[in-house]
């Protein structure tokens, strides 16, 4: 029989990301995989088992070619002829950089309630600081674990 995790003995993890010149998809990948878990041996798909993500310098979040400006998210609200359209670029000008990384992530998880779930441990900051420094987060040096991560430009 294969032997499932209880809820009393998962154990959630802190860690922190510095998304300055990281590339958005690539940080939103890795951020995906460890809020549902999958970087542990005890990952199920039906169980919250992930972690908690601090992402800090979001404002200096990078995109690679021209998605920055060509990219466009698309929402629908239900009536007839009630698409609207955003770039990464209108989003920027509102100071909204937060939705981008969230954007990006939330599509990443599987739908429904255990996936909004975990996109409630994704915490992002604009600067440096952040009031989570009580939870001791491990460091994850996002730009030393692949050369592409970071975006020169």
């Amino acid at each position: 029989m294969t032997p499932f995790i209880k809820k009393k003995e998962i154990k959630k993890d802190w860690y922190i990301i510095n998304a300055e010149n990281a590339a958005v998809g690539r940080l939103a990948s890795y951020i995906s995989k460890v809020l549902r878990g999958k970087n542990k041996p005890t990952f199920n798909p039906h169980i919250d088992n992930g972690d908690f993500v601090i992402v800090t310098n979001i404002d200096k979040i990078k995109f690679t070619g021209k998605k920055f400006k060509d990219k466009k998210y698309y929402k629908h609200t239900g009536y007839p002829g009630g698409i609207k359209e955003t770039t990464p670029l209108i989003l920027k000008e509102k100071n909204k950089t937060q939705e981008i990384l969230k954007l990006a992530v939330k599509r990443m998880l599987p739908g429904g309630p255990l996936a909004k779930k975990q996109l409630t441990k994704l915490k992002i900051y604009n600067g440096e600081k952040h009031p989570h420094d009580i939870q001791k987060p491990k460091v994850i040096e996002f730009d030393k674990l692949n050369k592409r991560n970071i975006v020169k430009n």
